[in-house]
């Protein structure tokens, strides 16, 4: 493993655990060059779930790029990285009980907007805008009154 901050390749691992619901080890490491720690996860390889794009392209499922989108959605709000790992960790959960190694991008952006929603109705909107293709503020009025209604968005 190579350090991210120095770039040694000769670390000790401090500790190791579970995470992911078993589906993943986390290692904590220090490089033993600069002395900083680092945290890495290994997970059991199996066959990638592919997303099906709306164009009909497929691509393999990729948990980074729905943390990405998070972490633009939530930005300069009040969430911790934590909670925002948990949620995907909570989709891709629900995308294993999915049959078959296919699913619609379309599945997958619901579930992220049904999850954002819970956390933190700014970030959700925010996600939702861009998910959606909002093209003026009338969608984005709708959307709110909605939302303060208690009523869940249609897809």
């Amino acid at each position: 493993m190579r350090c991210p901050f120095c770039g040694s390749v000769e670390d000790r691992v401090v500790d190791s655990r579970s995470s992911r619901d078993g589906r993943a080890v986390r290692r904590r490491r220090e490089c033993l060059a600069c002395s900083r720690r680092f945290t890495t996860y290994e997970s059991i390889e199996s066959l990638p779930r592919q997303v099906v794009k709306r164009d009909g392209l497929r691509e393999p499922f990729d948990r980074q790029k729905i943390l990405r989108g998070l972490l633009t959605a939530c930005t300069k709000r009040p969430i911790k990285v934590q909670d925002l790992e948990s949620l995907v960790d909570r989709i891709e959960e629900r995308l294993d009980g999915l049959e078959g190694p296919e699913v619609e991008s379309r599945v997958i952006g619901e579930m992220v907007m049904e999850e954002l929603q819970r956390l933190d109705p700014v970030a959700y909107v925010r996600f939702a805008s861009v998910y959606r293709k909002f093209q003026d503020a009338t969608e984005f009025v709708e959307e709110l009154e909605q939302l303060s209604e208690g009523k869940a968005p249609p897809p």
